[in-house]
């Protein structure tokens, strides 16, 4: 019974969160969606905040576990981003992105969920590294690239992108489609011939050391 009403509580503070927003998010309204007594919230959680953060880490560990053999799957930046498109559509129909957007609202002025959500983002984070250091170290900028800078700069631009699209819908279809594009200079350089790789790494080694 413990569980089940955790349980409970956590999906409804995800519900609270897309539908009313972290401003209306509060002990009450959250044990309305999860139809349990708001007393329950701090007897298992302690405070709302604890209740936020521990439902932030739960939402992600199910996202992510949910595209885990997709992104497992993924042999190259081109299928990664398009991947990412797909699933970028899929969160936006299923409410999530608004749960991450006022996750981070709320972070900027509630310090204690700060952390939660950064771990909740360092999951996703994880799996774009993996793939990452899987699909790059098979081209000529392996060598070259940073699979950790990369992996949070990809996560940032997504995250990025599903808030603005809120507001500018075209403009955040016209910056996944410039990502896409990165990803056709990628393979272009993949299909060079040995020379023309050979004198791509000279060049890049240089400029690294210059």
């Amino acid at each position: 019974m413990s569980a089940d009403t955790k349980q409970k509580l956590l999906e409804g503070a995800l519900r609270t969160l897309t539908e009313q927003g972290i401003a209306k998010t509060s002990a009450r309204t959250i044990a309305a969606a999860a139809g349990v007594n708001q007393a329950l919230v701090f007897y298992h959680f302690g405070s709302v905040d604890e209740l936020l953060a521990a439902a932030c880490r739960h939402g992600s560990e199910q996202r992510v576990s949910r595209y885990r053999e997709r992104l497992d799957a993924v042999s190259s930046l081109a299928e990664l981003l398009e991947f990412g498109r797909e699933m970028h559509e899929e969160e936006r129909a299923a409410g999530h992105v608004a749960v991450l957007g006022q996750l981070l609202a709320g972070a900027q002025t509630q310090p204690r969920l700060a952390p939660a959500t950064a771990a909740g983002l360092a999951l996703w984070i994880e799996e774009i590294e993996k793939v990452l250091v899987r699909v790059l170290s098979a081209t000529p900028l392996g060598e070259f690239a940073d699979p950790v800078g990369l992996a949070r700069a990809v996560a940032a631009s997504f995250v990025g992108i599903e808030l603005y699209e809120g507001v500018d819908a075209a403009g955040a279809g016209r910056a996944l489609d410039a990502l896409e594009q990165l990803s056709v200079l990628v393979t272009a350089v993949e299909n060079l011939g040995p020379l023309a790789q050979r004198a791509m790494r000279h060049r890049l080694r240089r400029a690294k050391q210059s």
